[in-house]
């Protein structure tokens, strides 16, 4: 089956089937809402299993997609894959037989199922993209780095520097001399007091 584009998932035949009963869901061309400081740039491809358990579904996504990046060591702007694998029971938020509201206080902290027995697991796949984001993303492996002295990124087409080339910037320092031990003006400003 191709999975719903949101990701979310009706899933109340799943729960009146036998434990065990599961449905499988290939994922193409789908998006989800990331953290305001990551941006997708590319679908989310891969598979998902859900699996009906004695007390709701087990849920099994592998995923793949790219995000939006800065190479840590050049700058260039990159796409950084992202590969999520995605592990979680979901339970009911409603009882299935009587149609009353769960008891959430035992496991507060659980997936829930929505009041209709949707999954909606966009949610959870934007927190597992944010968790996988590396935290030094490279263009390359051997991403060369910039240049200490003039700033451009290194490698083919580079220019080098000579040893002695000065940042522009600082060029008015070279003006600037240290003054010789004997030639060190004294707190007067006239040279060395005179002894008496």
């Amino acid at each position: 089956m191709t999975a719903p584009a949101p990701l979310t998932f009706p899933l109340a035949g799943l729960l009146a089937d036998p434990v065990g009963t599961e449905r499988r869901f290939d994922v193409a061309g789908a998006t989800v809402r990331v953290a305001d400081d990551l941006r997708l740039t590319g679908p989310l491809e891969g598979t998902i299993r859900i699996a009906r358990t004695n007390r709701g579904v087990f849920v099994e996504a592998r995923l793949d997609t790219t995000i939006a990046g800065t190479c840590a060591r050049c700058l260039r702007e990159v796409e950084v894959p992202i590969g999520v694998e995605i592990a979680e029971e979901a339970l009911p938020s409603v009882d299935l037989a009587s149609g009353r509201p769960v008891d959430r206080s035992p496991e507060p902290e659980v997936t829930r199922l929505t009041g209709h027995h949707e999954l909606e697991l966009g949610p959870l796949v934007a927190d597992a993209i944010s968790l996988a984001e590396p935290i030094a993303p490279l263009c390359e492996a051997a991403c060369p780095g910039l240049c200490s002295t003039c700033g451009e990124r290194l490698g083919p087409g580079h220019q080098a520097h000579d040893e002695d080339e000065i940042d522009p910037r600082l060029a008015a320092l070279r003006a600037f001399r240290a003054a010789d031990d004997g030639d060190q003006a004294g707190p007067s400003g006239d040279g060395e007091a005179e002894s008496g």
